[in-house]
């Protein structure tokens, strides 16, 4: 699926779209429940490396050179929420929902990802929802600027066309400079490499650990994981 969305993307920049609104299919109760489980590596490889289908679609959208627009109604999961995040603007409905859930799974989020969190939201937040894996609710996403606009369900769609189509009317040169401008600006966080190779053994440890292919399993088995930090 990730990789249709890159193919799809690929087509409307060539059809020159000036506006992209990502969707779930009309009815459904969950937005994305996220990255599919077993197609994580189980341990000894990282699960979020730089070829990962999911990484490469959250670059194809924040390299996309007109806005796209996330229009959530239900509940956002997992790296779902990074891609929420990768997006240039957020509408939601009261029925959204928001859960970044890798410490559930042991699984150590990648370094970009963190950052994609960086860019937009408080660090004690980030620190929270990381931590308690809990859902934020619709409004709270609102109040944290996640969300742009919070409105009803039934106004949702037509709300969010109609925004889309204000930023389609505008100069799409000028608007593409200024999306790749921010993107350079915010993504841009150099790093001493000493401090990178630190991470990423960090990293290393946690996805080649007992307690990430205990998260794996007890996701698969339906039950709490029982975690020994080992």
């Amino acid at each position: 699926m990730a990789d249709g969305v890159v193919a799809a993307l690929e087509s409307l920049r060539a059809q020159h779209v000036r506006a992209v609104v990502l969707r779930a299919a009309a009815g459904m109760d969950v937005w994305s429940a996220g990255h599919d489980i077993n197609e994580l590596p189980r341990g000894r490889r990282d699960p979020l490396g730089y070829n990962d289908s999911l990484e490469g679609m959250l670059r194809a959208i924040r390299i996309f050179p007109m806005p796209v627009v996330a229009m959530v109604h239900g509940t956002v999961w997992g790296g779902a929420l990074d891609l929420v995040l990768s997006c240039d603007l957020v509408t939601a409905d009261e029925t959204a929902s928001f859960a970044i859930t890798a410490a559930n799974l042991g699984l150590p989020y990648n370094t970009t990802g963190l950052l994609h969190f960086l860019g937009r939201l408080p660090v004690n937040l980030i620190k929270e929802m990381f931590f308690t894996a809990a859902p934020l609710g619709a409004q709270k996403a609102r109040e944290c600027l996640l969300v742009n606009h919070l409105v009803g369900s039934a106004e949702l769609e037509a709300f969010t066309l109609e925004l889309a189509a204000v930023m389609a009317a505008k100069s799409p040169m000028a608007i593409a400079v200024i999306k790749e401008q921010l993107r350079v600006l915010t993504d841009y966080q150099p790093i001493a490499a000493q401090v990178y190779e630190r991470i990423q053994g960090l990293r290393r440890e946690a996805y080649d650990s007992s307690d990430y292919l205990e998260g794996l399993n007890a996701f698969a088995q339906k039950r709490p994981p029982i975690f020994r930090g080992a």
